[in-house]
């Protein structure tokens, strides 16, 4: 009985795994004539679309419009009013007619003056205030203005070259994507070879059901991985239109294959070179010394609350009950205003905006610090990603003419199926360990182009890979 259940159990099992390549290839394609994309088109997309650098657009665009608001601490204020009063004061009521000029002899009888009938009256004003001097406050944030909007610049330029990186990334994650796909149907046809070779030396009697068995498990193991291939390409695709701000599930095939950039030959400038040109190029620092020197004119700024502030001002005004007779006069004048004590509020406040300056300073040199380190890292990692590209290539070879010496051997009856399945999966590992060694070193061109501060929509022409040699995955 136990040997009846165990024949049943193997039949049940081997019908699965015949199944499942039949079942893969009713899928459905993953697209329908996917749209050919260059690396530098999809970086010029993402830069012409991405929502961030849209988001940091708009900042450098109200950054501009505060340098106007900062100006308009030099220019004259000028007002227009128009009042309406009806009144029964009796010092109103008097001061409301000696202002419409229509005052008669009556008007100083005492019974007028101490109980004066209502009294309507229309004013007209026109008014003027001009800050001649408030200590150089409205100077320092002038000053400060302009260099809000050159720090927004600095921080819109550092968000295109992340959303490069991005874009970047999300590609070569799509040609890898897609690229294993190819390596699974290669390694797959290899496999059904194979499995026709082990069906007929078993014809033959020369090769026992357990081969079969084997190469069938083989088979159904790189299904699964075909399977996980194609989403993974759905997946990068996805994410590829999402840097891009298009829709997820727009159809798209990366036309730039894996490779290495145009006019690089494996060496690069020194580290130190790297690093200079990283802290003199970053916009992220280059963002941060600005923000330094608005905290410095924030300083200067605080101590004119200590200064005294000059103010020009006048007005013209007209005055009527019935808009029928009216009266005009004017004011012109001048101010001096010395605050000789707020309750230490400007004091403080001075110390505070000293303060804020140390921590802006502590905060550049950590900055400093930590850029250094993103552009040593990104250095080592190009290196390391270009040596395992060699190694990685030399292992494809070595893989495939193994596999070529064992297939001989195995059907000449001197290795086991074994030996054949291993051999046929270390060619698979070692074009999956290529692929992802070209990925790499892509990646980490642009990252340390990134971390240099000099990573521009440029990259995707600069990058001779030539057309993808894959196919459209289906």
């Amino acid at each position: 009985m136990k040997r009846i259940l165990n024949v049943i159990l193997v039949f049940v099992i081997i019908t699965w795994i015949h199944a499942l390549p039949a079942h893969s290839s009713e899928m459905e394609p993953l697209d329908e004539n996917p749209a050919g994309l260059t690396l530098h088109e999809a970086i010029s997309s993402a830069l012409a679309d991405n929502p961030q650098i849209t988001s940091a657009g708009a900042r450098v665009a109200a950054a501009d419009q505060r340098i106007v608001q900062a100006r308009s601490g030099f220019l004259p204020r000028l007002y227009v009013s128009e009042t309406y009063q009806r009144t029964t004061n009796p010092m109103w009521a008097f001061g409301t007619r000696l202002n419409q000029g229509a005052i008669t002899n009556e008007d100083f009888l005492p019974e007028r003056l101490n109980d004066p009938n209502a009294i309507d009256n229309f004013a007209t004003q026109v008014q003027m205030t001009w800050p001649v001097f408030d200590g150089g406050a409205a100077w320092f944030g002038r000053q400060q203005a302009g260099l809000a909007l050159d720090a927004e610049k600095a921080g819109l330029e550092r968000v295109r070259q992340e959303i490069i990186a991005r874009t970047v990334s999300a590609y070569t994650n799509l040609i890898l994507a897609i690229e294993n796909t190819t390596v699974v149907d290669q390694a797959m046809e290899t496999a059904r070879a194979h499995h026709h070779l082990i069906e007929k030396r078993f014809e033959k009697g020369l090769a026992v059901k357990s081969d079969l068995l084997r190469i069938d498990v083989h088979i159904a193991e790189l299904e699964q991985h075909r399977i996980s291939a194609r989403s993974h390409v759905a997946m990068a695709r996805a994410a590829l239109n999402a840097v891009m701000g298009r829709d997820l599930h727009l159809a798209v095939s990366p036309l730039t294959s894996l490779g290495t950039p145009a006019g690089m030959d494996g060496t690069h400038p020194p580290l130190s070179d790297w690093i200079e040109t990283a802290l003199a190029k970053r916009p992220d620092i280059q963002q941060m010394v600005l923000r330094e020197q608005m905290a410095r004119a924030e300083i200067q700024k605080s101590k004119s609350a200590h200064l005294p502030s000059v103010n020009l001002n006048g007005a013209y005004e007209i005055n009527s009950e019935s808009f029928s007779d009216t009266a005009d006069n004017y004011l012109v004048g001048a101010s001096v205003t010395l605050n000789l004590f707020s309750g230490f509020q400007h004091s403080a406040r001075a110390r505070e905006t000293v303060h804020l300056h140390e921590e802006i300073k502590a905060n550049l040199a950590g900055m400093k610090q930590q850029v250094r380190l993103e552009t040593e890292q990104a250095y080592f990692d190009l290196q390391s990603s270009q040596q395992r590209i060699i190694f990685a290539r030399t292992a494809v070879a070595q893989a495939e003419e193994a596999l070529r010496i064992i297939s001989d051997r195995y059907e000449s009856g001197l290795l086991p199926v074994v030996s054949l399945l291993d051999a046929e999966l270390a060619v698979y590992r070692a074009k999956s360990m290529r692929l992802e060694a070209l990925k790499e070193n892509m990646e980490t061109h642009a990252r340390l182009r990134l971390a240099a501060g000099t990573l521009d929509e440029n990259f995707g022409q600069s990058w001779n890979g030539g057309p993808a040699t894959h196919r459209s995955a289906r």
